[in-house]
């Protein structure tokens, strides 16, 4: 391997290239190899899997992954980075994709590529300032991805694993949790990374459930209760209620205590079973 990652050859490449790190596209480049390979150890990749990886940037990580897999389907925002991993991997088993991953239709994206996989996992470094809604666009849009494993921040990584009752849990953690069963793998230190971000990070691994055993009766319905549950930590979810669908406060009390739930009650102690019995509940009543 040449070891793209390495922060001789990443520094070179800048430089040979005249690249220039774009703050907005939250570009951090992964620089110590012995990270880099105790990432690709954590998804199960074999020779017959593809991987969808999001931000490749200079390749570090793109160079394992396609050592390991069958082949890498690959999306970049900027057009810069996009020139230097063609002249990279130009004979690699690598797919391209310029493009916002935000406004792709992943499926389709996964489809258009004629070959047959044991599997389609997703390995990536996510640029931090658009984390959330990444991971949220890949649980709720994809039935084809089974495995995710991501680099985020620290935090947010204690956000997606966190329990009912904590001061990380919130709208993401239900979300996830409702989807997937996730664990931190493994920490990440801030001076891994070239530029270094301000923050330290973790790789976080999410199994898709395939057969959920408790399931909201409308999906969309369920995630836009949680979201709304969450918009004012601080407030109780009688009140987010109330905010959210106008519903007079009487009526709502009455909802939570048909449902055993204390009207006092905080967003963050409610668990996932609690979200889906109570977007169910409102659904029935034609409460959008």
């Amino acid at each position: 391997m040449s070891k793209i990652g390495t922060i001789n050859q990443t520094k070179d490449t800048i430089r040979s290239s005249d690249f220039k790190v774009k703050k907005k596209f939250g570009q951090n480049f992964l620089i110590d190899q012995n990270i880099l390979v105790n990432i690709v150890k954590i998804p199960s990749i074999s020779k017959e899997t593809l991987v969808i990886e999001i931000g490749p940037g200079l390749g570090g990580l793109t160079e394992h992954l396609i050592e390991k897999s069958a082949h890498v389907l690959a999306y970049e925002i900027d057009p810069d980075l996009v020139k230097i991993l063609k002249n990279t991997f130009s004979e690699k088993d690598l797919t391209l994709i310029n493009m916002d991953f935000l406004k792709c239709n992943i499926d389709e994206d996964i489809m258009k590529i004629t070959r047959t996989f044991d599997k389609v996992i997703l390995v990536a470094n996510l640029p931090y300032y658009i984390t959330t809604p990444i991971i949220l666009k890949i649980i709720e849009e994809s039935n084809i991805i089974k495995e995710i494993t991501v680099m985020t921040q620290l935090e947010v990584a204690k956000r997606i694993t966190s329990s009912p009752s904590t001061k990380d849990y919130n709208s993401l953690s239900v979300a996830i949790q409702y989807k997937t069963n996730a664990i931190i793998a493994m920490k990440v230190p801030r001076n891994a990374f070239i530029p270094a971000p301000n923050v330290d990070s973790a790789i976080v691994k999410l199994d898709v459930i395939d057969n959920i055993e408790l399931k909201p009766k409308s999906e969309s319905h369920f995630y836009n209760l949680v979201r709304a549950s969450f918009v004012q930590r601080r407030k109780t979810l009688l009140n987010n209620i109330h905010a959210k669908y106008g519903l007079e406060k009487d009526k709502i009390v009455e909802y939570l205590q048909t449902l055993g739930l204390d009207p006092q009650i905080r967003a963050e102690n409610l668990s996932v079973s609690d979200f889906i019995a109570l977007s169910d509940f409102l659904l029935n009543l034609q409460i959008k």
